[in-house]
């Protein structure tokens, strides 16, 4: 069945329950914010260094996945695991799910999970699923039932189909899924590719990135709109800055196919190389964060009209004040960001690259930017993946994960409350 021939809008499969990834509660003016650990993994049978967000279900339990620890023994060096996907109860016990073992079910899970009416989870590895890609393997589509069984829906094979698929997925209504390659389609290494999956496991290349103007190497996944278009961004291409390989695009994709640059990032205080995925407005009008450039080079949360006019919101300043975001954005309905910053805060966390433990941060319509939260090493650092929100008795619960931080320096799921 072609992309080009159906005309059914497509949506997120979202959980039915309390929390949204999508929107928060508005009237909620933070005064203060608690940080509380609801996880810390270990790194060996329960996971580590969790890098996708979470999702939830009507009984506020919280699933997500881990790129290394498990039992797997198939993957790196034996010893580091290949990924687990789990589940942490609303009193806090965690539950390891799934172990990916590193062969052909797959190494890494990918961004943040999906769910259907029956509890069975869905999701990508960013490698397994065979020998290709260096030997790795080149990611696959998965899902897992409730019981426990895990199925692997595709393998991607490297080359022109594509490999090491990147950001979450997104379904529609008949249960196909989209997503994006980091790499592949046009060369083994270049420069990635936009796909769909079907149920019965026909895989779709939708369109491949040339690495030029059009953009490489997309990053943070989809988002989609009523009429099925699809929305993403790539982390080089679009021009000739950033040293000649371009500072990255925000893309828009038509069900016929057609792809065009609505914004390619000029660099310094324009922005450039984003890493993360995008959320809209009421409006049509797109928001996301650069990793790199803005006035002080330590990113920036910007907008992208659907005529492709860009404003920058904010440009993170680093230090004590936050930088380098690589996670997405959630918005409430009076038009308040919400995310994390990678770098900056509290000082710390030097191993993982940049100065700081990260931030949480708030951003009005305005432009104006609260620390709503510094992270520090002994209760996890460095958060890479968007926020998940609850409102509930006048305040607002945002949940995450870290990517690193902990006694072993293996990440955490969090919870911050921002009161009245």
């Amino acid at each position: 069945m072609a992309f080009a021939s159906r005309s059914k809008s497509l949506r997120i499969v979202a959980l039915v329950g309390v929390l949204s990834t999508l929107a928060v509660a508005s009237g909620i003016a933070p005064a203060h914010c608690q940080d509380e650990v609801l996880h810390l993994f270990r790194g060996h049978r329960d996971g580590a260094q969790p890098s996708g967000g979470l999702i939830a279900d009507n009984k506020g339990s919280l699933y997500g996945g881990t790129g290394g620890g498990g039992t797997g023994t198939q993957c790196y060096d034996g010893t580091m695991g290949c990924g687990t996907l789990y589940k942490i109860a609303k009193d806090g016990r965690e539950k390891v799910l799934y172990s990916f073992q590193g062969g052909s079910d797959g190494i890494s899970p990918a961004g943040s999970l999906l769910t259907d009416n029956s509890g069975d989870l869905y999701g990508a590895t960013e490698g397994g699923g065979g020998n290709g890609c260096a030997g790795y393997g080149c990611g696959t589509i998965f899902k897992l039932a409730r019981g426990g069984k895990e199925t692997v829906l595709y393998t991607f094979q490297g080359g022109s189909d594509g490999g090491y698929p990147q950001g979450s997925l997104i379904a529609d209504t008949s249960g196909n899924f989209y997503g994006v390659t980091g790499e592949g389609g046009y060369g083994a290494e270049c420069c990635g590719t936009v796909f769909e999956v079907q149920p019965n496991g026909n895989k779709i290349t939708l369109y491949t990135f040339q690495g030029g103007s059009d953009g490489a190497y997309p990053v943070g996944g989809l988002i989609a709109d009523a009429a099925g278009n699809l929305y993403g961004m790539t982390d080089i291409g679009g021009g000739t800055g950033c040293g000649g390989d371009g500072c990255g695009t925000v893309f828009k994709l038509t069900p016929g196919g057609t792809e065009s640059v609505l914004y390619a990032f000029q660099g310094i205080t324009d922005g450039q190389f984003p890493e993360a995925g995008l959320i809209t407005d009421d409006a049509g009008d797109l928001y996301g964060t650069t990793t790199w450039g803005g006035t002080s080079d330590a990113g920036t949360v910007f907008e992208v009209t659907p005529a492709g006019q860009k404003t920058v919101l904010y440009s993170f300043k680093g230090g004590s004040y936050g930088g380098y975001p690589e996670a997405g954005l959630i918005m409430d309905k009076k038009g308040n960001l919400y995310g994390t910053t990678y770098g900056g805060g509290a000082t710390g966390c030097k191993k993982q690259g940049f100065e700081g433990c990260g931030t949480a941060f708030e951003l009005t319509p305005g432009g104006t930017e609260t620390v709503l939260c510094r992270f520090d090493q002994a209760g996890g650092g460095n958060p890479a993946a968007p926020l998940l929100s609850s409102a509930s008795h006048g305040a607002l619960f945002l949940f995450g994960t870290t990517y690193a931080g902990g006694k072993g320096n293996n990440g955490a799921v969090f919870e911050l409350k921002l009161s009245r």
